[in-house]
């Protein structure tokens, strides 16, 4: 098999696992090149929500004010880091102008498209005896407090049900049947029925696992240097481990995507949006669904026997930095939603923190480079990376084959800010 189409993905993390994944089923000989060594990507330490309900982006009306209130306050849940840094300045600009009513419905109809095709590519995964992520398909409740949120919360709901996703809006009484080991301190609930979640971790593990086992060949701790260019084409990757060549480079690299697409000659807008997680004991007044705590942003999610608590979106440069007020800030939030949970606040070698790569129109990138005809570019999911890799992953190789595509994706586009 000489022959056999070869292909180079650039990033270990959720988005790279699933285009390998999907690749691999296609016939493509695939290897994999990441900076780390797969254990700590993004996706390790997220809610392991898969999210229909989330077809507004991130960049919605009303962020740019709540942003810009929140900015003061060091345990609020979105925090732009005030910075003369360039990239940021043009990255808030272009987020200023996509958050608008006119750019979230046009865009609404292809998220939800995206995310029902990633839902449905979970089921089949699921399916698969070999991997085996703790998939359980039974929604996400968005839970609130005030009457201000429930209004905004059901406007939405709304718009949900508009879009064809299974939706209910609940009362007090009716989310606490759905919960009935731990008391709720809550008005109402949105219930994404269309929803679902999984264990990230052991999803990850897994797919590591079964990726060697097809013959994939992974090299970590390996970075990339520069790539080698010839008649619109790559032709090699200079990386610390040495030079790669394939007929075809899928780049993704979460948060890290800016920087390689630079060494290509790529201008790719993305901003790291630090969140924390930590995990705690879910056996006294056990939490059956997971759920969002509305006004608080904090993501609630029962997972492998116990609970996954994570929350904040702190946009600013790539650091290591632990900043425990933000973790505190999400601590205070579980008692006032479940009275019974007063969560401690975990120790720092117990605080996990990954970078969300966030595009300035909250949308991904998926697509062709349109200045190296064998680049596919996989990227800039924002929270949404664990829950749309299997279509991410999917589209790629449909890209790979030229063949016709499970869902629409010109909005995509990578090379929209060029």
């Amino acid at each position: 098999m000489s022959n056999q189409r070869s292909a180079i993905v650039i990033g270990g993390g959720i988005i790279g696992l699933c285009s390998a994944y999907y690749l691999v089923q296609s016939g493509w000989k695939v290897t994999i090149i990441d900076k780390g060594n797969l254990a700590d990507n993004c996706s390790s330490g997220n809610a392991g929500m898969i999210v229909p309900s989330h077809f507004i982006p991130l960049a919605a009306p009303g962020m740019v004010a709540k942003g810009i209130r929140w900015m003061f306050n060091s345990k609020s849940p979105f925090y732009v880091k005030p910075s003369f840094d360039p990239k940021l300045i043009s990255w808030g600009l272009q987020f200023i102008k996509h958050a608008n009513d006119a750019q979230v419905n046009k865009v609404a109809p292809a998220l939800r498209d995206l995310h029902l095709l990633s839902k449905q590519l979970y089921t089949e995964l699921a399916a698969n005896p070999e991997l085996n992520f703790g998939f359980e398909d039974k929604g996400i409740l968005m839970l609130y407090k005030t009457e201000k949120a429930g209004v905004e919360e059901i406007h939405v709901a709304q718009k949900a049900q508009q879009l064809g996703l299974d939706v209910e809006v609940l009362n007090h009484e009716q989310v606490q049947r759905l919960e009935p080991h731990t008391h709720l301190n809550v008005k109402g609930a949105v219930h994404y029925r269309c929803d679902a979640h999984i264990y990230p971790n052991a999803l990850v593990k897994q797919l590591t696992a079964y990726l060697k086992a097809q013959g994939v060949d992974i090299k970590t701790n390996c970075t990339v240097n520069s790539f080698g260019t010839n008649g619109g084409q790559i032709q090699s990757i200079e990386t610390s481990s040495g030079t790669f060549n394939a007929d075809l480079t899928i780049m993704t690299g979460g948060a890290w995507l800016p920087e390689l697409a630079q060494k290509a000659g790529m201008k790719i807008p993305v901003m790291p949006g630090k969140g924390y997680s930590f995990m705690v004991d879910n056996t006294a007044n056990k939490i059956i669904h997971p759920s969002l705590l509305l006004e608080a942003r904090v993501a609630i999610t029962p997972m492998n026997g116990q609970v996954r608590i994570g929350g904040t979106m702190e946009i600013g440069a790539i650091n290591s930095k632990i900043n425990m007020n933000r973790v505190q800030g999400i601590v205070n939030a579980v008692p006032n939603y479940y009275p019974e949970h007063q969560v401690k606040l975990p120790e720092v070698n117990d605080v996990w923190y990954g970078f969300r790569p966030c595009s300035p129109d909250g949308l991904p990138y998926i697509g062709f480079s349109q200045k190296w005809s064998n680049l596919i570019v996989a990227g800039g999911h924002g929270m949404m990376g664990l829950g749309l890799g299997p279509a991410t992953g999917k589209l790629v190789a449909e890209l790979a084959d030229s063949s016709s595509l499970s869902t629409d994706i010109k909005d995509y586009n990578p090379n929209r800010f060029n």
